[in-house]
């Protein structure tokens, strides 16, 4: 058998075996085990052995396990629905303006938990309800949740570019400067589209009473203050470590640190808040942990036989496409997968094959690897199985039925392609920022 049909045969079993409901860290794992072993007889147990060393020794991975204590110590303390009583007051004036809201505390969400999930699961326990109550219209506000809440595999500190950092071996640190600016400009381009569309149609978004946002501007201002903890935590973690003064490590420990103070400080850091965050955060991170391993091994078996130079010799030698026409395939293999697969299984799988290849056609790893986080955005919303759409179900009330979520995405999907072809277009938007601060 060639080395292209092993390849092809290992792709389509750990396909299969995902599809049968298997943890993605037990397929790839189990898969690339089987294949090391039959390829190279005993040699091949080093294999795992020499992953779990390279992951250990991979002293960036630290950042992890803390970035994703800081975002759920901050949200089962309650600062998000301060954010949002906040948000309320402010934008409740507006057409829409509830909607509005709810983008912008997703990226306050993103920006400290760095996991689509946790947004998902605010925004549709604290926003989708109040919006409901409010007559906006069910369609259009499922929507809003689920596009916001994919923000947060794309702004810092995202754990997704964290992986694609340690399996494309990139520096994280570039690759979080990367997603900020398409991140944000992303959100704006929701905003937009909200504000519009209301204007347009007022009752998809109507405003809050009066008597509930017409409050003494002193008031006002004390509501502002649940603004102010997620800004300097965000300031701490992001903004010292761009001005150079803390390393990766050193900022998601400040970040870590910073989020238990303001919990303490607002007396909500209780026994039952710690239980519930340490063990959500035990429990992400072992199975990032998990899956990273599997990755390194199952890359390693790949690039044992030369699974990356036959896709390169098929793309560029037999079918004779030009890079961008090979990027672009790339791009639509990640829109079908994210159909039955979630970010980190797309991300294992085909990493090992495409990150070289796109090295060796003149692109940017760095900016390759924000055009997979949107397109994993759009992926992750796309039917039948896109990930947010089930998360979204799991969640929404009753009255919301699953042809309304189907339907809720078509415009933030297209919202994304539009962004993902200007990141595409003009890469600067991805570069400009980590080129600025490294230059430096």
């Amino acid at each position: 058998m060639s080395y292209e049909a092993i390849a092809i045969f290992m792709f389509v079993s750990m396909l299969l075996m995902l599809l049968t409901g298997q943890r993605v860290f037990a397929a790839i794992g189990i898969v690339s085990s089987i294949a090391a072993l039959l390829l190279w007889g005993e040699g091949g147990v080093e294999m795992p052995f020499n992953a779990a060393f390279k992951l250990f020794n991979w002293y960036p991975l630290l950042t992890l396990p803390l970035f994703i204590y800081m975002g759920y110590v901050l949200a089962e303390s309650g600062i998000a629905d301060d954010l949002y009583a906040m948000f309320h007051v402010w934008f409740g004036g507006l057409k829409g303006g509830l909607a509005v809201g709810t983008i912008l505390l997703m990226v306050v969400i993103s920006a400290m938990n760095g996991l689509s999930v946790a947004g998902m699961a605010i925004g549709a326990t604290i926003a989708l309800p109040e919006m409901l109550k409010r007559g906006y219209d069910k369609i259009m506000i499922t929507g809003v949740v689920q596009a916001g809440s994919s923000l947060g595999i794309l702004v810092p500190p995202s754990v997704v570019l964290v992986l694609y950092g340690m399996i494309a071996r990139q520096p994280v640190g570039q690759l979080w400067l990367a997603g900020a600016i398409p991140g944000l400009m992303m959100a704006s381009l929701f905003i937009i589209y909200i504000v519009v569309r209301c204007r347009l149609q007022p009752h998809l978004g109507p405003t809050v009473d009066k008597a509930e946002r017409d409050l003494p501007m002193s008031e006002k201002l004390k509501l502002l203050r649940a603004g102010i903890t997620p800004f300097l935590i965000f300031f701490f973690m992001t903004g010292l470590f761009i001005m150079g003064i803390t390393s990766l490590v050193e900022s998601s420990a400040v970040g870590a640190t910073a989020a238990t103070i303001a919990a303490w400080a607002r007396k909500r850091l209780n026994r039952k808040v710690m239980e519930e965050t340490i063990r959500k955060t035990l429990s992400i991170s072992c199975m990032f942990m998990w899956v990273i391993l599997a990755a390194l091994g199952f890359g390693a078996v790949f690039d044992g036989i030369g699974a990356a130079r036959a896709i390169e010799s098929l793309f560029i030698t037999n079918w004779n496409l030009t890079p961008w026409e090979v990027l672009i395939m790339m791009q639509l293999s990640y829109l079908v997968m994210g159909m039955f697969l979630d970010d980190t299984a797309m991300l294992v799988i085909v990493a090992p094959l495409y990150v070289p290849l796109v090295k060796l056609l003149g692109f940017d790893p760095i900016w390759y690897g924000v055009l997979y986080t949107i397109t994993c955005q759009i992926a992750y919303m796309t039917p039948p199985f896109g990930y947010n759409l089930f998360l979204m179900r799991a969640m929404a009330p009753p009255e919301i039925s699953l042809m309304d979520i189907y339907r809720s995405i078509i415009p933030f999907v297209m919202v994304m392609t539009f962004a993902l072809v200007l990141v595409m277009a003009f890469p600067q938007i991805a570069l400009w920022l980590p080129e600025y601060v490294y230059s430096k």
